[in-house]
């Protein structure tokens, strides 16, 4: 199935991408609030301008690095990967990703209660991970508290 990338951004002006079926999907989802931004899990999302994917495939056989001479500020070029190896390296992100979620202690709706004990010192820091409210998760940043949404695709606990 073919997805709509959009460019997107909360308003604290947090960017990041979400992932919709078609514009229609995406609408009805903001409409219902399920648009949050993954780093303070806000609901007030705007969708930026983004440039459209255009296919430039002919331009690939001009050369790559420019040459010095020719000009004086050109910066070294990285050659993009291939489809294959994109595909390839964002499967492993993805299992490093859930790696590392894994090895999270999951506490469950203690998250908030658990992450202010740590904050505070009351109890030794280590990697967790569970469920709060919009509201909760308003307080712990607003707290100085560092959190961040796992989408369920993540987590292998709430995979469905």
């Amino acid at each position: 199935m073919a997805l709509k990338v959009f460019d997107l951004s909360c308003e604290h002006d947090h960017v990041f991408e979400g992932w919709f079926a078609s514009q229609d999907s995406y609408q009805d989802q903001l409409s219902q609030g399920l648009v949050r931004c993954p780093v303070c899990h806000s609901d007030r999302i705007t969708r930026r301008v983004s440039a459209p994917h255009l296919n430039v495939s002919h331009l690939r056989a001009e050369p790559a690095v420019l040459r010095a001479e020719s000009a004086p500020q050109a910066r070294a070029a990285v050659a993009a990967p291939s489809g294959d190896q994109m595909a390839r390296l964002q499967a492993e992100v993805l299992r490093q990703i859930r790696r590392i979620v894994r090895q999270t202690d999951d506490v469950g709706a203690r998250f908030a209660d658990e992450a202010r004990r740590m904050h505070s010192g009351e109890i030794e820091e280590r990697p967790i991970r569970g469920t709060a409210s919009a509201e909760e998760c308003r307080e712990l940043v607003d707290e100085g508290i560092s959190i961040m949404p796992i989408p369920d695709i993540l987590d292998d606990d709430r995979l469905q």
